[in-house]
């Protein structure tokens, strides 16, 4: 009997109670340190807009680096970091947003995109959608056309996905897991 394809869930490590107790870390590092866990994540994620019409690729502080940068790669086209506020040289923009455990703010450099950009956002992980509407805020003041948002993980009983729907976001996760 065949043993199944794997699929990008598998390598993906469920760690209990960090960073504290009762969560359940969904642990992607594993998923980046498998050279075929790690090609199939970046080729799904791309998958759905290979077509589209983008001019750049935002990945989300810190995970999002990683695979925006290989997606960006993939598809030709640049990268831009959005990051946490005080991380990046040069002028900025600001968002702030909540957090479950407070407030905090993101930034991107003032001329990272042109106006009218057609920009795809990525991350690893979709929880409650708040760092990732706060990307998307910073993108619009920039006059960016976001086209879509990428993650691997949605955890979809925190709402991440209908908050970024409700902002008119073509939301795509390559898997999800129950639970926080």
């Amino acid at each position: 009997m065949k043993t199944p394809a794997k699929t990008v869930r598998d390598y993906i490590r469920t760690i209990p109670d960090f960073p504290h107790e009762g969560i359940m870390f969904r642990d992607v590092t594993t998923l980046f340190a498998n050279p075929r866990g790690f090609r199939m994540a970046v080729d799904q994620l791309l998958h759905p807009y290979a077509g589209e019409d983008i001019d750049v690729v935002v990945g989300l502080e810190a995970r999002g680096f990683i695979l925006g940068g290989a997606i960006a790669h993939q598809l030709g086209k640049g990268f831009v970091p959005i990051r946490k506020k005080g991380k990046l040289p040069g002028a900025t923009i600001e968002q702030s947003y909540t957090l479950e455990y407070g407030e905090a703010v993101m930034e991107i450099h003032s001329d990272a995109i042109e106006a009218g950009a057609k920009v795809l956002v990525v991350d690893d992980l979709l929880a409650t959608g708040g760092t990732a509407a706060a990307g998307i805020k910073l993108l619009e003041k920039l006059g960016g056309n976001v086209v879509g948002c990428a993650f691997v993980i949605d955890l979809p009983e925190l709402g991440g996905r209908a908050k970024l729907e409700s902002l008119g976001m073509d939301v795509h996760a390559l898997c999800a897991f129950d639970g926080a």
